[in-house]
């Protein structure tokens, strides 16, 4: 479950997408990461931020633009993401997100976003309560036709 909601922070982290190059079948590829340029580091977390405040502001179509349809991790597909979303929104009056972008690394035409951050909600009676943190957790990015969506470790 916590992976679940770490992958959706992540997914607030983030508008994002960034598709796996092609390998050679005749020779295997050596995967190197390389830090993400400025301006796209700057992009993500553009993308990120304004994921972050849609859900902030309970807007799960908003959210799941931030997602592609192809969106697979961990056993989680986008229309897992959609129930977890769902699920948080009912049960919380209100949720505020804090998300920080670590680092971006290139991997092919991956991008791999390290964030940082923690997702609190308030409940009846009990008050603001901590619904998950996490720091330097990645997730994969493609550039779609729409921008940076989620993309998952296609797993």
């Amino acid at each position: 479950m916590a992976r679940t909601c770490r992958r959706l922070i992540a997914l607030l982290a983030l508008s994002l997408g960034a598709g796996a190059s092609a390998l050679d079948a005749a020779q295997p590829a050596t995967v190197v990461a390389t830090p993400a340029s400025s301006e796209v580091t700057a992009e993500l977390q553009r993308a990120v931020e304004q994921a972050r405040a849609r859900f902030e502001m309970r807007d799960l179509a908003g959210v799941l633009t931030s997602v592609s349809e192809q969106y697979r991790s961990n056993g989680m597909t986008k229309a897992a993401v959609r129930d977890q979303l769902s699920g948080m929104f009912a049960l919380y009056q209100q949720l505020r997100a804090r998300v920080t972008v670590d680092r971006v690394e290139m991997v092919g035409e991956s991008a791999w976003i390290y964030t940082t951050g923690e997702v609190s909600g308030r409940l009846p009676i009990v008050g603001w309560v901590t619904v998950l943190a996490w720091q330097g957790e990645p997730e994969v990015a493609r550039r779609e036709a729409t921008g940076w969506r989620l993309f998952g470790f296609q797993d």
